[in-house]
């Protein structure tokens, strides 16, 4: 729009600044802020310019994508224990071989999806192991002999029992520390499942690690990563809900 006004009117420019009239001087500025407005019309306009302005978004979005895997290793630390900092380690190395085969290496559109999900898979996996480990000594703390012991005194107070509103407050009891006992069983065989899946995480990333490195990328590589994920993510939801009922009792 710029370079149309100038071209039609080369007065335009100089009474648009304050100028009554148009000075030799503000002819030339306005001629120059033609030719620079043409290059900038041309360079928004090549291939190019527009390749490398989107590859360097892309770059960006990486690279904000490694700092927050970073930083999330950094929380990681604090509530893990020794066995899966090690694993984690490893996996955070891995991360960094991917990062920089990516910043260094050739780009292409397939191997810059592959990367950035893999950095998401490295996210989900932290955040994952984040809540495993924390809910896992929550568990841990918690002691299943004594509610055991609890239920097998109320039933032999039951088989005693010959008030009947007593008995039935017995019971009650009874059948709470069953649910219990069962809610922790089950949400201890989950958690084994979820270490499972941490196993699986590791080796992908891994495994991702070495076809990066060595350029073999394909379709397939994409959907395994999207699946993986999106079950981790998913596991983590219900890892942290179940850590926010907790609070909230």
């Amino acid at each position: 729009m710029i370079l149309a006004a100038l071209l039609s009117d080369p007065s335009a420019l100089p009474s648009m600044l304050g100028y009554g009239y148009a000075l030799p001087g503000s002819l030339a500025a306005a001629g120059g802020l033609a030719v620079y407005a043409a290059a900038v019309v041309q360079t928004l306009s090549s291939k190019k310019f527009h390749e490398e302005f989107n590859r360097d978004e892309k770059l960006r979005g990486i690279r904000g994508l490694n700092r927050q895997a970073d930083r999330l290793s950094y929380e990681v630390r604090r509530n893990t224990n020794s066995t899966y900092l090690h694993k984690m380690k490893k996996v955070m190395e891995d991360k960094n071989d991917i990062y920089n085969s990516y910043s260094t290496g050739e780009h292409s559109y397939l191997k810059e999806k592959i990367v950035e999900q893999t950095l998401n898979l490295v996210i989900a996996y932290l955040k994952l192991l984040n809540n495993f480990c924390i809910r896992s000594r929550e568990l841990s703390g918690t002691d299943v002999t004594a509610v055991a012991s609890r239920i097998n005194a109320n039933n032999r107070k039951l088989s005693f029992a010959k008030d009947a509103r007593m008995a039935e407050d017995v019971r009650k009891i009874i059948e709470m520390d069953e649910k219990l006992i069962g809610r922790l069983k089950d949400e201890k065989k989950e958690l084994e499942r979820t270490g499972a899946k941490l196993d699986y995480m590791e080796s992908t990333v891994n495994l991702f690690k070495h076809q990066i490195i060595s350029s073999i990328e394909n379709e397939e590589m994409l959907e395994q990563l999207e699946t993986a994920v999106n079950e981790a993510e998913a596991l983590d939801t219900v890892l942290e809900e179940r850590r926010k009922n907790k609070l909230r009792r």
